[in-house]
């Protein structure tokens, strides 16, 4: 069941984190941000939207992860639309979802990113690739090639989530 509905947070301050999905309130349940973390170590398919300057939307294919740190992680080329406008405005939200486009579950997610240029992006560049495409067999090709196409991190602190049709297998 959808109902295009915006996603709301819960009052109180004990339950700041939790965010009610239409579809999920509607059988008396909610969406933690600990669920859309879980969610992110094994969907990695996504749509960022980015704020452009004339306040338009801009949206990119994304592959996100999870962080150790509970952020999102995404990577872009330092020259990228995508980058100079989260520089500009770093409210973003994300659309993830599963193996398939269609029948997936899915999750919004509304944030606040971050972009790390190098030095301070290799390893996070490098976790990403780890948790997407595997152990590479050469580490070293990996962080040369990272810095050829001039790639950085982006980070997103998760602040609300939502919705998610749990009716559907992932």
């Amino acid at each position: 069941m959808t109902c295009g509905c915006a996603p709301r947070t819960l009052g109180g301050s004990s339950q700041s984190n939790l965010i009610l999905s239409p579809e999920i309130s509607s059988l008396g349940g909610f969406m933690e941000i600990a669920e859309a973390q879980e969610f992110l170590r094994t969907n990695h398919h996504g749509v960022l939207v980015a704020r452009k300057r004339d306040g338009s939307l801009q949206m990119t294919l994304v592959s996100p992860v999870i962080g150790a740190d509970g952020r999102v992680t995404i990577t872009a080329r330092d020259n990228t639309y995508k980058v100079k406008n989260i520089r500009r405005n770093p409210q973003v939200s994300l659309l993830v979802y599963g193996e398939k486009f269609n029948g997936s579950n899915y999750i919004q997610i509304d944030g606040n990113a971050e972009v790390l240029p190098h030095p301070q992006a290799m390893d996070i560049v490098l976790n990403w690739h780890r948790q997407i495409r595997g152990e590479p067999a050469s580490w070293d090709e990996v962080r040369k090639k990272t810095l050829a196409e001039g790639r950085i991190a982006i980070r997103v602190t998760i602040e609300k989530v939502g919705p998610q049709n749990r009716t559907r297998g992932s």
